[in-house]
């Protein structure tokens, strides 16, 4: 059963947690202090020209966000069954995400954008595999 869990499900739960634990005030009284934690600096990275390369806990959050939809997209689920659960499962964390994105402020940053972004790939691409013919490789 927790193979239908959608892995990108854990960036945005990851999202979440920092936006509520940095927006305590609640009612989004601090949606400027949650963006400007998310992306004020946790540390540099020295560059060759010797210039520094500032992370952010927002930087990091798209990073890890990337390799998990590297791996969703790599992963192949046991049986129908559970990829169409994961699949109808991911199309409802994309509508939540968007809706989050669109009518929430402490979401509308460009951090969650790329984290939906991501979301829609994996659906687009739940699609394709879907409804591709197996064993075509379309040249």
């Amino acid at each position: 059963m927790f193979a239908a869990i959608p892995l990108l499900s854990f960036p945005v739960a990851a999202y979440v947690f920092f936006v509520f634990v940095w927006d305590a005030a609640g009612a989004g009284a601090a949606t400027q202090a949650v963006h400007s934690r998310l992306t004020d600096p946790l540390f540099t990275l020295g560059g060759a020209a010797g210039n520094g390369w500032p992370i952010s806990v927002a930087d990091l959050l798209v990073a890890a966000a990337l390799v998990v939809m590297f791996v969703e997209l790599l992963k192949a689920p046991p049986g129908r069954a559970v990829a169409a659960a994961n699949h109808a499962l991911t199309i409802l964390l994309f509508i939540m995400c968007l809706a989050a994105l669109l009518l929430v402020p402490q979401f509308s940053t460009s951090t969650f954008l790329l984290i939906t972004l991501m979301i829609l790939l994996d659906v687009v691409a739940g699609f394709i595999l879907t409804f591709a013919p197996p064993g075509e490789e379309g040249l």
